[in-house]
């Protein structure tokens, strides 16, 4: 898989120093790119759980690493410093989440020189989730209301590359489907460079939803997003506030191990090796996985896809790359 650079993992490198722009890593890579999510902890063992999480995941080179933004731009601070961090301290590259809930223009401005300064090459331009308590979408006084504007304000000043999210089981605040897709393009068409799609259970939603993305004239790379499932009540929180559907035969097996914790995370990266092996072998240009903050079913889910390669079982099958990428 292309990379800018070997991580200090592999070289014993010292402080990150290169320009890494994801959108080039996408172009120039022969082979899936693999990337992790991370989220901002809010206690000091949060945090050490996140450092020993990056440490071990590390070593698998990722193609980049992404830090998310709370709601409400609730850890603006914290989200900048473990993207700071990650890069000079860890020699990963490391894409900042950036929402526009709760911040006017001016205030989106400094925190996108801050990041420019800190040497930041790449954001996740998002509208955001709504701060706790807060059930409509209520623009701030002199900011934005959509994530396509913040993705224009973005684009027409700076120099970053820009991801966006898609959402292949449509947005949980979509009034259809075609309207989000028209939505997506039009974000598209104000300058990103890269979607990563929201978490999906059902490989035929991501491909379908490419396949009406490619139709609508969208063309930039669509990284699926997978959450390996490694807890009960855990994914019916996460599925309850995204609107992700967990397939009814799936949800079975989940039930019939509710009451064995090892065996419902066993069972749950043996589902999500299968998922992205297909997703592979279908086309995807990559995988993106949601790790909330741990490494363990990574971990194992990344070392068996590079061991079996199921991308190159796509090629030898005729798969046509290009549809989906």
């Amino acid at each position: 898989m292309a990379r800018a650079r070997a991580s200090p993992y592999e070289s014993g490198a010292g402080a990150y120093d290169a320009d890494v722009r994801i959108d080039d890593i996408l172009k120039a890579s022969e082979e899936p790119v693999f990337s992790f999510e991370f989220f901002p902890p809010n206690t000091p063992a949060g945090e050490r759980n996140l450092y020993e999480a990056i440490a071990k995941l590390g070593p698998l080179a990722p193609a980049f690493v992404s830090v998310t933004y709370g709601a409400g731009g609730s850890t603006r601070e914290k989200t900048i410093e473990i993207v700071t961090r990650i890069r000079q301290e860890m020699g990963l590259e490391a894409m900042a989440h950036f929402t526009c809930v709760g911040a006017t223009r001016d205030e989106l401005r400094a925190t996108l020189d801050e990041l420019a300064r800190r040497g930041v090459e790449n954001v996740l331009a998002l509208r955001g989730d709504l701060p706790a308590g807060q059930s409509e979408w209520t623009p701030t006084d002199g900011g934005l209301h959509y994530s396509r504007e913040l993705v224009e304000l973005i684009r027409q000043s700076y120099d970053f590359t820009i991801a966006a999210a898609a959402f292949p089981e449509t947005h949980i605040h979509a009034t259809s489907a075609a309207d989000d897709l028209r939505h997506l393009k039009e974000k598209v068409d104000a300058g990103v460079d890269f979607l990563v799609t929201q978490l999906f259970f059902d490989n035929a939603a991501y491909f379908d939803f490419v396949s009406r993305a490619r139709a609508s004239g969208i063309g930039v790379p669509i990284i699926p997003g997978i959450l390996p499932i490694t807890n009960i009540a855990q994914l019916e929180r996460i599925t309850s506030l995204c609107g992700a559907v967990v397939p009814d035969s799936l949800h079975a097996e989940l039930m019939v191990r509710a009451d064995e914790p090892d065996a419902v995370e066993s069972f749950g990266v043996a589902y999500a090796t299968l998922q992205c092996a297909e997703l592979l072998a279908g086309g995807a240009p990559g995988i993106h996985f949601y790790t909330l903050n741990r490494s363990p079913a990574t971990r194992a889910i990344l070392g068996a896809l590079r061991l079996h390669r199921p991308w190159e079982a796509g090629s030898r099958l005729g798969v046509d790359e290009g549809v989906v990428r």
